[in-house]
């Protein structure tokens, strides 16, 4: 929820109606919940009028009230939000599915997406739940069709895994030389509304896809026609599909790709060339078909550089390929190590041991652990005293690969809260001991602009802080970011040398690709962090970097492809009186590489 200026009383029904909900999505204060949703009622009746006296007796009502009042935002609201996965707050969004049975459906199969829960549902383990059965499975797929149907959002990860499923079963079938998808799950938008698929064919097209519209899994052909079609499936899922001769095939995918701006842009620089894009094929003045074996045979005859998908948005990348100013961009390959994780010590599910094993299986050379600080209870934040035992454990696992030769090295670093004053919530004496710090914002969402961006560039200005962590505390579909001013954080940022985190969880996606452009245009470094809760969730670094290059970030734009070496002196910079930002002169770092996964450096910094 994104709070307003001065709350109202629709604004405040909406809050109370979510604290009663995720009451009951973790089973606590049922008495609470009761008032909260009356509460929410009786505020929704009043639209958008200012807020009056308070209402209700009970406590959480009165004091909720109050702090909505004075605040515009909840800190207990906020406490919910933050100890609750975020796949659960997506699962919130199927009609029919109602906290309770998400509570049950998380606790019994540890689901926590809406890809695992429909999986679950079609494989037999909801029905085998206690007092769930067939049919609440059957409801289940139901709500999650519905909402897939009624046009709503999905994360791009699980519109990719739909995209790829459908794309197996077509290219499968008869008559289909090949098929890929396109649109917006190609061109890597955090949120996907429909599915884009182009099918190169044998014979004819629209045969092709007459017989593609009857294949097992289709419910409804929504609309189309000929060689084109949207087709809805028993599961929801909306596909566009586009059949096409071999010969028109990457035209064909290039259109469907995108962005419209983007396809238009291109179509024109080629008319003004004498060229004309029509029918997914290109002709020349004689009207003659040009072969067009890929996308880069397109660029190159209408004399540009090549545009890849993630950055085909109408957003400069058509006069960067028309001056050859096109930078190169980062490749997953490039990153040498992931400075954002949490263990068992505060809400990560591993030991740091497990974590770690799992970095190195990425092909990874240092993982920094950041598990979260004192201020963050409700997310098990770190005393004094664990911190210890925690670095304790950090170094006999570090003499442990040493003693067997294994170039691998685990960071000391914390993700530390900053307050609403913008102090972070440990004093210099416990910062000291960390090797990095994540700067990160868990509370009080609810300031205005001009108040979220002095908390935050306040905060910048503690040397001990690396980077700022998921910066404008978004969680796609479930979570607005709070107001603050970006482009003045990252400029900031840049000037004081401080990173600013691209948090790779598909639900945060923290800095967006928009951000990064800020981040490249005042060279500020972009720390792309997993935010791993699980070995799992290293899996998130390939949709960070899909995100980075879709904010045109090159390797040399992202701290973590540098050395650990260089990183450990990025983080030590500000430290030193008079050291600011990158020190590429320094004799010492001519070391600094991208492109090798793992460090070659390692030993020498222990």
């Amino acid at each position: 929820m994104r709070y307003i200026e001065s709350m109202n009383c629709r604004g405040a029904a909406n809050a109370f109606s979510q604290i009663a909900t995720l009451l009951e999505l973790h089973n606590e204060d049922p008495e609470g919940a009761r008032a909260m949703h009356a509460a929410a009622r009786t505020l929704a009746a009043f639209g958008d009028a200012p807020l009056g006296d308070s209402i209700g007796t009970h406590p959480l009502v009165s004091s909720t009230f109050l702090e909505l009042s004075e605040t515009n935002g909840s800190l207990y609201l906020e406490s919910l939000q933050e100890r609750t996965p975020e796949g659960l707050l997506e699962m919130l969004r199927v009609p029919g599915l109602g906290p309770a049975r998400i509570r049950a459906l998380h606790e019994g199969l540890h689901v926590e997406t809406l890809q695992e829960l429909e999986t679950a549902a079609r494989d037999g383990r909801v029905a085998g739940l206690p007092k769930f059965g067939a049919r609440t499975a059957a409801r289940i797929l139901k709500g999650i069709a519905d909402l897939r149907s009624s046009g709503a959002y999905v994360l791009w990860q699980h519109a990719h895994a739909e995209a790829l499923r459908i794309r197996e079963v077509i290219a499968a079938q008869d008559g289909v030389l090949e098929a890929e998808i396109a649109g917006s799950i190609r061109r890597r938008n955090e949120v996907v509304g429909d599915i884009d698929i182009v099918a190169s064919v044998s014979g004819s097209p629209s045969m092709v896809a007459m017989a593609l519209s009857q294949i097992r899994g289709v419910e409804a052909v929504l609309g189309g026609g000929g060689r084109s079609l949207r087709l809805r499936f028993t599961d929801g899922v909306i596909v566009d599909l586009s059949c096409v001769r071999a010969h028109q095939f990457t035209l064909a995918l290039w259109r469907a790709t995108g962005s419209s701006a983007h396809v238009n842009a291109v179509a024109g620089r080629a008319s003004e060339l004498g060229l004309t894009l029509a029918n997914d094929e290109l002709r020349d003045a004689a009207g003659e078909i040009i072969a067009i074996n890929n996308e880069r045979d397109l660029y190159a005859l209408c004399g540009m550089s090549y545009v890849e998908p993630e950055r085909r948005e109408a957003n400069g990348e058509i006069e960067a390929a028309l001056n050859g100013e096109i930078p190169g961009l980062i490749v997953e390959s490039e990153l040498a190590g992931a400075l954002h994780c949490h263990s068992h010590y505060s809400d990560g599910g591993s030991p740091i041991s497990e974590m770690a094993a799992a970095a190195q299986q990425r092909g990874l050379g240092y993982l920094g652990v950041s598990d979260h600080s004192q201020s963050n209870t409700y997310a098990g934040g770190l005393s004094r005293e664990a911190i210890l035992r925690q670095h304790e454990e950090i170094d006999a696992l570090n003499e442990s690969y040493e003693a067997a030769g294994v170039e691998f090295r685990i960071l000391k670093g914390i993700e530390a809260d900053i307050l609403p004053c913008g102090r972070v919530d440990y004093d210099a004496s416990v910062l000291d001991r960390f090797d990095f710090v994540i700067g990160s914002i868990h509370t009080r969402y609810g300031m205005n602009e001009r108040q979220m961006t002095d908390r935050v560039l306040k905060a910048l200005d503690d040397p001990h802080i690396t980077i700022l962590g998921h910066p404008t505390g978004r969680l796609l579909l479930t979570r607005e970011a709070y107001a603050i001013d970006m482009e003045a954080v990252i400029e900031k940022a840049g000037r004081v040398g401080v990173a600013v985190e691209l948090n790779a969880d598909p639900h945060r996606l923290d800095i967006d690709w928009r951000a990064c452009r800020i981040a490249r245009k005042y060279g500020t470094m972009v720390s792309i962090g997993p935010d791993a809760h699980s070995p799992q969730g290293f899996s998130h670094l390939e949709l960070g970097v899909a995100i980075a290059r879709k904010g045109w970030l090159s390797a040399q734009n992202v701290l973590n492809t540098r050395s650990l070496a260089d990183v450990l002196t990025f983080a030590r910079a500000r430290k030193i009186p008079g050291s600011l930002g990158w020190p590429e002169n320094d004799p010492a770092l001519v070391s600094t590489h991208h492109g090798t996964r793992g460090s070659s450096q390692v030993a020498q910094h222990r």
